[in-house]
């Protein structure tokens, strides 16, 4: 699933230029704006003359390759307003197809009337578009169930039941055949007929008398009604609809942010509960979420309430370019210098609340059923009114991984034959760029490997040498300096996949050999490569 909450363009917004067919100097003058990390990022005000065009460049491309990386039976979710509504829904009918289009869903997003919109109306809700990757599967799982209204009061041998109408819906002139008096067998009371007729001809009603499922008022005034079995109930939930009346609203989402917080960090989010519906509604306890315009990182939370709620095991991917905070805002002069700064913070604190929450379930007092507690009183007829002390709380996984986009650890060096000296030589002997960390060559190499880069890794020193073992010898680095052979040796013990070491850990050419030949020597299967 993909859930995005981009910029709604409402004429504040700021957008991130995609467009390379202008020149440098072009799309300098426009920008006059830059994030911290030199992003062509600019504010897309409405007295700009490309205003909806610079928003849909932006986001056109964006939504090409969501559609790739959605499975075949993924959905995407995408938060908007009237400002660009009908723009999204060309873009999406093009990159998803329109008959992907499952829906655009109305959020009543506002409580209180806004009495800020010159027309006189009241704007309080908002869209979701939804489109899907194939429509060959059902979207959404739909509304859940209510069976509270079953029972089985006559001790009926078919189970619960409740009672249902059986007026009809046409007029006799449309529907003569349903229009008639209907009587008791066993009493002769004639309850005669709706105005509109019974939902059922009599050759129907007959088998419904006979098979004694016709619930008969004392009164002739009354309103004869069917029994509906819960047992008759389809398999297939009723359809999902709009978010209308839910108490869900941008107001709950921004005590969710402040309760965290204890301030006002973030403009407009979005509710916890409004995402965790969509999660729930179109994922398997062990799917991947996207979202590539996270803000505060409403969707992980929603995702780790949800994991929390129902023992799942999904994973999130949050995307955000490092946005600056308005200097004079709270956020800002508490600290978060970006909009990712806000959205780590968010996952972790939002991540310790559910673990507490979670942890108040361990060592409760466990509920017995009569059955149960006769035969913990048989197995322990000394102690008086004994409880069971039981573990009632879920494992739960609250964890995550900060990850920089960035350039190549490799220094980039060119040179002509001509220019091919010692002096070059010597410069080379360190091809990895000077203010990389053992991490970044991890993580770098774990990228060129195709490795997850979510899963466990743990560091140890072995001869004062650290090596880095990813999720159990998937792959073992090394990046120290002068690694002595002890190192190597019990690195190859390890059996790994891959091994991995850092070209100047060696002092010669002959010592970067024996690399190669201590792991042919114990691991011959493992790929080994020296960086």
């Amino acid at each position: 699933m993909i859930y995005i909450d981009p910029p709604y363009n409402a004429g504040n917004d700021f957008v991130y230029a995609d467009d390379f067919v202008r020149s440098q100097d072009e799309e300098n003058r426009q920008m006059g704006m830059y994030d911290e990390e030199e992003n062509r990022l600019f504010k897309n005000t409405d007295s700009n003359g490309r205003f909806h065009s610079d928003w849909c460049t932006m986001i056109y491309p964006r939504l090409l390759l969501a559609r790739n990386l959605l499975s075949d039976d993924g959905v995407i979710f995408i938060s908007i307003d009237d400002n660009e509504v009908e723009n999204l829904r060309k873009i999406c009918d093009e990159a998803f197809g329109g008959e992907n289009f499952v829906a655009t869903l109305i959020w009543k997003s506002r409580q209180n009337k806004d009495n800020r919109n010159l027309t006189g109306v009241s704007v309080d809700h908002e869209y979701i578009v939804v489109y899907c990757k194939n429509n060959i599967n059902r979207a959404f799982k739909g509304a859940k169930r209510k069976t509270e209204q079953y029972t089985n009061p006559d001790n009926d041998p078919r189970g619960p039941w409740a009672s249902a109408n059986m007026a009809g819906l046409l007029p006799e002139s449309q529907r003569p055949n349903c229009h008639y008096d209907l009587i008791d067998p066993a009493t002769g009371i004639n309850y005669g007929k709706p105005e509109m007729g019974w939902r059922y001809d009599k050759n129907t009603m007959n088998r419904l008398i006979a098979e004694n499922r016709i619930i008969w008022p004392d009164s002739p005034n009354g309103r004869p009604r069917k029994k509906s079995f819960l047992s008759e109930i389809s398999q297939e939930l009723p359809g999902y609809s709009s978010i209308i009346g839910q108490d869900v609203y941008t107001r709950n989402a921004t005590k969710e942010v402040q309760s965290l917080f204890n301030g006002q960090y973030f403009d407009f989010p979005k509710p916890v509960t409004l995402i965790k519906d969509f999660v729930e509604q179109t994922s398997k306890d062990d799917d991947i979420v996207l979202d590539f315009f996270s803000g505060s990182a409403t969707t992980a939370h929603a995702v780790m309430q949800l994991n929390a709620e129902d023992g799942g095991h999904r994973k999130f991917i949050m995307v955000q370019l490092p946005e600056r905070c308005d200097e004079s805002s709270e956020a800002y002069k508490a600290g978060y210098k970006n909009i990712c700064e806000i959205g780590k913070e968010r996952i972790r604190r939002a991540g310790k609340e559910i673990q507490a929450d979670n942890d108040r379930w361990k060592n409760v007092p466990v509920m017995l059923t009569d059955e149960h507690q006769t035969m913990l009183d048989e197995m322990m007829p000394d102690v008086k009114n004994p409880r069971l002390m039981g573990d009632v709380s879920k494992e739960i996984d609250t964890g995550f991984r900060v990850l920089k986009l960035d350039d190549s650890n490799m220094n980039e060096v060119y040179y002509a034959a001509e220019d091919y000296s010692q002096d070059l030589v010597e410069m080379m002997e360190d091809n990895i760029k000077a203010d990389r960390t053992e991490l970044d060559l991890l993580f770098g190499c774990l990228v060129d490997w195709g490795v997850p880069l979510s899963l466990p890794c743990e560091s140890r020193v072995i001869d004062g040498c650290t090596v880095h073992n990813y999720n159990d010898g998937e792959l073992v680095a090394c990046f120290s300096e002068n690694v002595p052979e002890s190192v190597v040796r019990e690195m190859a013990k390890m059996k790994p996949i891959r091994a991995v070491f850092r070209d100047s850990s060696f002092a010669d050419s002959p010592s970067k050999i024996n690399v190669f030949e201590i792991f042919k020597y114990y691991s011959e299967n493992t790929n080994v490569r020296v960086i």
